[in-house]
């Protein structure tokens, strides 16, 4: 064998290699959303009729670690808080404070998550919301399907999963480079 001959298949193999660990590494990385709060209205007081507004819209959605959520307001703030302190509509020392018209807020771990408006008088009407986030999941197999909240559906820009089947097509494909 010669030295082109050798150069050729060990390029080739670590080509291979090369796209292999980059799709392992696209497979392993866990998909999370971005979700904004109120959808087009944003975070405000809602109206009298409607002061469940904010828990209507977070059971509508499936939040998992590493999602976000978006707060756009004015003149407000958004408080994270413990559950205690959500029923009382106030906090002395919140786990979380931002009055900036566009928090952002990442979720670090399952569980429920209080937030509350920080000011006084717009909790009590209302303006409060209770997020369940679950651990992250595999998908289920094709054709099983469950009765769970949309999987992002409400998500601005949710990102990519790749699938199994893309995988097999790249290493096939790479295969057929190496022969």
């Amino acid at each position: 064998m010669d030295s082109t001959m050798k150069i050729t298949i060990n390029a080739s193999f670590v080509l291979f290699l090369t796209l292999l660990v980059f799709l392992l590494q696209l497979l392993l990385v866990q998909s999370s959303a971005d979700f904004e709060v109120g959808d087009d209205k944003g975070w405000v007081v809602p109206d009298s009729k409607n002061d469940d507004k904010y828990n209507q819209w977070a059971s509508k959605n499936r939040f998992q670690i590493n999602d976000t959520i978006r707060f756009k307001y004015k003149k407000d703030s958004v408080l994270v808080v413990t559950d205690s302190e959500y029923e009382k509509c106030r906090s002395a020392h919140p786990i979380f404070f931002s009055n900036n018209g566009d928090t952002i807020y990442k979720f670090e771990r399952s569980g429920l998550f209080y937030f509350i408006s920080g000011v006084a008088g717009h909790c009590e009407r209302g303006q409060k919301m209770i997020i369940k986030v679950l651990e992250n999941e595999t998908p289920p197999p094709s054709g099983n399907t469950t009765d769970t909240p949309s999987d992002h559906s409400g998500a601005v820009n949710p990102m990519i999963q790749i699938s199994s089947s893309y995988f097999f097509v790249v290493i096939v494909i790479s295969i057929f480079l190496l022969a």
